[in-house]
């Protein structure tokens, strides 16, 4: 199935009209329960409140709770009680263990969840978790939506994420009021299970040029070239990319690497990538590439660092100067 994109909350009115104002009014009914405030599940938990929502957070970090209940949400003490009191619940979490086990454990939110209630799941997984989810879900009469998302934290930060979406068309309907709350872009794109698999197409192509701008800019400095005359000739040819004009100059080449997305979850994402591309039988030689030298920026110590830090690791373990914008 194609995806279908829309663009952001005005265009979606005026293209729906007032279907879609009932949708809204239908949305702000929900309770949602939010599980998982960390970098990016905060601020859209907290946008999800800015907008008129109710909310009900859980974190295991009560710090995060605490700033969530400052905007009028109601913390929670555990999952139990978020899936109990809720009509709508998401999870951000950071891999597919924590997912399966806050969703499917014993007294996780399929245990309590009523039946004609619905899980957005938000985390980047694998697509198997996705789908034994999605299973599950529907054997309770539960809905369940993959909704990972696309961009930075900062995005976050001002409601501006992407959202790949995953869902049969009444449960798009149904969340995507509390998307356009927390976002300005959204694809769906197909039923559940392909927004997972859409994220990972997407993040193989984001991290791995990580790796690619980080050998092109330590070149570069060998080389003895200039690093804004080399940026902006890169800017001007095929050779662009995203990560090299947007996320970059913000971070590591203005000597920023603490993290907005991290190279231990960049390779938890290749590895996902890979186990994804194994099983549907497709060879990926340049993204095992990719993911051995975030195996190494990790073993080097810097696993904590923002993704871009990726030229810095290649630069000190050659002995040549970090690239920095002056």
């Amino acid at each position: 199935m194609p995806c279908e994109i829309l663009l952001n909350s005005s265009e979606l009115r005026s293209v729906s009209g007032g279907q879609n104002r009932r949708d809204g009014r239908m949305a702000h009914m929900e309770t949602i329960g939010f599980i998982g405030l960390g970098r990016m599940g905060r601020p859209m938990a907290s946008n999800l409140c800015r907008k008129g929502f109710r909310v009900i957070a859980y974190d295991v970090n009560p710090t995060a709770v605490a700033e969530l209940a400052a905007l009028q949400a109601r913390p929670a003490q555990d999952v139990a009680e978020v899936a109990a009191s809720s009509t709508a619940i998401v999870t951000m979490l950071p891999d597919p263990k924590t997912v399966d086990s806050v969703v499917l454990g014993p007294d996780g939110v399929l245990s309590h969840a009523a039946s004609g209630s619905l899980i957005m799941d938000m985390s980047t997984i694998d697509p198997k978790t996705t789908d034994r989810l999605a299973a599950r879900a529907a054997d309770k009469g539960v809905a369940f939506v993959d909704a990972p998302v696309g961009r930075l934290a900062s995005h976050a930060d001002k409601g501006e994420s992407l959202f790949m979406v995953g869902a049969a068309p009444q449960d798009f309907v149904r969340v995507k009021p509390m998307l356009e709350a927390m976002g300005n872009t959204i694809f769906h794109c197909g039923p559940a299970g392909s927004g997972t698999r859409t994220k990972l197409v997407n993040n193989y192509l984001a991290i791995s040029s990580c790796q690619m701008n980080a050998e092109a800019l330590a070149l570069s400095q060998r080389l003895g070239l200039d690093l804004s005359t080399t940026l902006d000739v890169l800017y001007g040819t095929t050779a662009f990319n995203g990560q090299l004009k947007i996320n970059w100059p913000g971070k590591v080449l203005k000597d920023d690497t603490s993290p907005g997305f991290t190279i231990d979850l960049a390779h938890k994402d290749l590895s996902l990538v890979m186990d994804a591309a194994n099983e549907a039988r497709v060879p990926m030689p340049m993204a095992a590439a990719a993911r051995e030298a975030f195996s190494f920026a990790r073993a080097s110590g810097s696993g904590g660092k923002d993704f871009s830090a990726m030229v810095d690791v290649l630069c000190q373990s050659a002995g040549i100067a970090k690239p920095r914008l002056r």
